[in-house]
């Protein structure tokens, strides 16, 4: 099992591979692209792209350099033609780069990329919305070399998906950027959070109290715009308690270490940090945080020590006891 982090620019590349992640995805805006089709929308992040594909041969080669695969993102739910016939030639590019994988959401895209392609790798996105080991069975049939399941599949359907389709690389995700809606069918972009952030959390506010007035993230106090409390609760969980941290900079928000253990026995290949649009900090400390899980069942620990160790590291037993930062929420353990 391999951590896959996002990276943005390629001063990124070396600190997060040192900090245990050997799996690195990122996205590119031609400007091509925006010549000929006047918009950034390569994939389903305007911003934190990669400027330009020599910026990309750069973060290729960077990647290679120090241990780690790179993927290119290509993951918008679909595209026009002539968009189309621009993004096999990116493929083709990315390919004779030395690149390792797409992440595709588009049938069509995945088709034109095997085809045309054949030598680059190919993941599906979560956004293509495969939850089941049939979905799974059938990009398989076309070609892809691992599926990334979309947030809310629980684990017992994991368990059930990577034994049925054994030849398939199963990824999920693991820690930050809790989507509140099904990502297949939500055509809204996730802005950073000087723009604004994303749209379906603009809905509340929240701010933090602590002892004499200071900012305390594990002593935080919302202000709610209308009754209903727990599922803005809810809401200020899964975008990552205010983009909060600990003392340490370890993000608080969607996390899925305590279910490590299982997922490593499941066989799942690869367990992914989301948040391309996030500082480069928030990056690194995500990765250690990750790593240090990892590291510990990969050293036999049983799921119990796991599971214990995950929670340490932030110190702030409150927030997993709530549920609400629980990517897997069936594997909760007493604290």
């Amino acid at each position: 099992m391999e951590i896959t982090s996002p990276i943005s620019h390629i001063d990124e590349i070396e600190p997060l591979v040192a900090a245990g992640a050997k799996e690195l995805y990122c996205g590119v805006v031609p400007s091509n692209w925006v010549a000929q089709f006047n918009t950034g929308a390569v994939n389903r992040r305007y911003f934190s792209n990669l400027p330009s594909l020599s910026e990309l041969e750069k973060a290729v080669t960077i990647a290679h350099g120090a241990g780690a695969q790179l993927f290119l993102v290509l993951n918008a739910q679909h595209y026009g033609t002539d968009q189309l016939d621009a993004l096999v030639n990116l493929g083709n590019s990315f390919n004779e780069m030395g690149g390792d994988a797409v992440i595709v959401a588009d049938l069509t895209l995945i088709v034109a990329l095997r085809e045309q392609v054949p030598d680059l790798g190919i993941h599906v996105s979560s956004v293509a919305s495969c939850r089941n080991s049939a979905a799974v069975s059938f990009y398989r049939d076309l070609g892809v070399r691992r599926v990334i399941l979309p947030r809310d599949v629980t684990l017992d359907e994991i368990e059930v998906i990577a034994k049925a389709v054994p030849d398939v690389e199963i990824e999920v995700f693991i820690l930050n950027d809790g989507c509140v809606f099904e990502e297949g069918v939500c055509h809204t972009i996730h802005l950073p959070k000087k723009l604004g952030g994303p749209i379906c959390v603009d809905s509340y506010q929240f701010e933090y109290v602590g002892a004499a007035g200071k900012a305390m993230p594990h002593e935080a106090v919302r202000r709610l715009q209308d009754n209903d409390a727990d599922y803005k609760r809810w809401l200020w969980y899964r975008f990552g308690c205010g983009f909060s941290t600990t003392e340490e900079g370890y993000p608080y928000g969607p996390c899925g270490l305590c279910a490590i253990h299982r997922l490593r026995e499941a066989g799942v290949a690869s367990i992914k940090i989301a948040g391309r649009e996030g500082a480069t900090e928030r990056k690194i400390k995500s990765v250690e945080m990750v790593h240090q899980v990892l590291e510990k069942a990969r050293q036999g620990a049983d799921a119990m020590s796991v599971a214990t160790t995950a929670v340490g590291i932030r110190k702030t037993v409150k927030h997993c006891q709530s549920g609400y930062m629980c990517y897997y929420p069936e594997v909760r353990y007493p604290l």
